[in-house]
C-alpha cells in the first residue's frame, strides 16, 4: 500500500509538473501574438469609431500589468489559473471565466459523452471480432472503420442536418431550444439540454469509435495468438471466460492509457461540429477567440483548461491502469 501511495504521489508531481511546463507555453504564445492586448483593444475599438488614444492604451497596459517583466505576468497568470481565474477577456472585457460559464463544462461533458460510446461499442465488438473467423462479420467491421476513419465529422453532421430539413423540417442545431438557451439551470433544462446533445455526441463518437475499433482488434488479435492464451486452453479455459480474463485483461493497458489522447482527439474536432451545428460552447468559443476576434487570453484559457482535463484523465488512468494489471503493481514496487 506504501508503495502504491507513492506512486500516486509521483504520478500526481509529474502531473502538476506537466500542467505548469503547459501553462508556460501557453502563456508564452499568448505573449508572441504581434501587439499586445491593449493594442488589440485599441485596434478592436478603432473600428467601432470611437478613437481611444495613445495615452489610454499606455494606462491600459498599466492597468493591466503589461509592463511588467515576462515571468512575473506568468507568475501570476498560473497562480490564478490554478484557482479557475484567468483575469479579462482581451477584447470583449468580461471576465473569463463568467464568460465560460458552464460552456466548458458542457464541451467537456460532450467529448467525455462521445469517448463514453466510443468505447463501450469498440470494446466489445472489437474483442468479438478478433475471436471471430466469421469473414462477413470482419470485413463489415473493417469496412465500418475505414468508413468512420475516412468521412470528416463535419460531413456527417452536414448529411445528417441536410436528411433532418429535407424530411422533418428541423435542422436540428443547437445543444438547447429557444425557451431554455438561456434560463436558469433546472431539471427541464438538463432534460432538454439531453434531448439536443445526442447529435454531438453521435457525431463526435463517430470517428472516435472507429479509431478506437482498429486499436482494440489489433491489440487484442496480438494477444490472442500468445502463449500464455493457448496455455490457459490447454487447462481447459474457452470461451468468453478465456477472452476476457487473458488476452482482454492484457489488452487493456494501453487501451487506458490511449484515453486522454482520445479525449484530445475529440475535442479537436469539436470546433468545426460547433460551428456546423451553432453549438454555444467552449469550442465555438475558442474559434471565434482564435479566427476572428484574436482574443488570445480567452484561448489561452481554453486551452490551459483542455490541458488540465487531458493530463487529469491521464492521471485517473495511471492509478486505475495500477490497480487493474499486476505488471504495473509489479513496477510500482521496483
Amino acid at each position: 500500500m506504501l508503495n502504491f501511495a507513492r506512486f500516486v504521489l509521483t504520478r500526481a508531481v509529474l502531473a502538476m509538473i506537466t500542467l505548469v511546463i503547459v501553462s508556460l507555453v501557453v502563456f508564452s504564445l499568448m505573449e508572441l501574438v504581434p501587439g499586445d492586448c491593449a493594442e488589440r483593444y485599441l485596434a478592436f475599438k478603432n473600428t467601432q469609431g470611437s478613437g481611444i488614444s495613445v495615452e489610454d492604451i499606455e494606462n491600459e497596459r498599466i492597468r493591466l500589468g503589461l509592463d511588467r517583466p515576462f515571468l512575473e505576468r506568468w507568475g501570476k497568470w498560473i497562480v490564478n489559473a490554478f484557482q479557475g481565474e484567468f483575469g479579462d477577456s482581451c477584447i470583449l472585457r468580461v471576465n473569463i471565466a463568467q464568460l465560460l460559464g458552464d460552456k466548458f463544462w458542457i464541451s467537456l461533458g460532450l467529448c467525455l459523452a462521445s469517448l463514453v460510446l466510443a468505447y463501450a461499442i469498440a470494446l466489445p465488438v472489437g474483442i468479438i471480432a478478433a475471436a471471430s473467423n466469421n469473414a462477413v462479420l470482419n470485413n463489415s467491421l473493417r469496412l465500418f472503420s475505414y468508413l468512420g476513419l475516412a468521412m470528416p465529422n463535419f460531413l456527417l453532421a452536414l448529411m445528417i442536418m441536410l436528411f433532418s430539413t429535407m424530411y422533418f423540417g428541423d435542422t436540428l442545431t443547437g445543444l438547447f431550444s429557444a425557451e431554455y438557451r438561456d434560463a436558469p439551470w433546472s431539471f427541464d433544462r438538463i432534460l432538454d439540454l439531453l434531448s439536443n446533445a445526442w447529435l454531438p455526441i453521435f457525431i463526435l463518437g463517430w470517428s472516435a469509435t472507429a479509431f478506437a475499433l482498429q486499436t482494440v482488434r489489433a491489440l487484442m488479435s496480438d494477444e490472442i495468438g500468445k502463449l500464455y492464451v493457448t496455455a490457459a486452453e490447454a487447462r481447459g479455459v474457452h470461451g468468453r471466460k478465456l477472452l476476457w480474463n487473458y488476452p482482454a485483461r492484457h489488452a487493456l493497458g494501453p487501451i487506458v492509457n490511449s484515453l486522454g489522447f482520445d479525449l484530445n482527439r475529440i475535442f479537436n474536432e469539436l470546433p468545426i461540429v460547433a460551428l456546423i451545428l451553432t453549438l454555444t460552447e467552449a469550442g465555438a468559443l475558442l474559434i471565434e477567440a482564435l479566427a476572428r476576434s484574436n482574443d488570445q487570453q480567452l484561448a489561452g484559457a481554453i486551452i490551459f483548461l483542455l490541458t488540465a482535463s487531458i493530463v487529469t484523465l491521464n492521471f485517473l488512468t495511471d492509478v486505475l491502469l495500477a490497480v487493474l494489471d499486476p505488471r504495473v503493481r509489479k513496477s510500482i514496487v521496483r
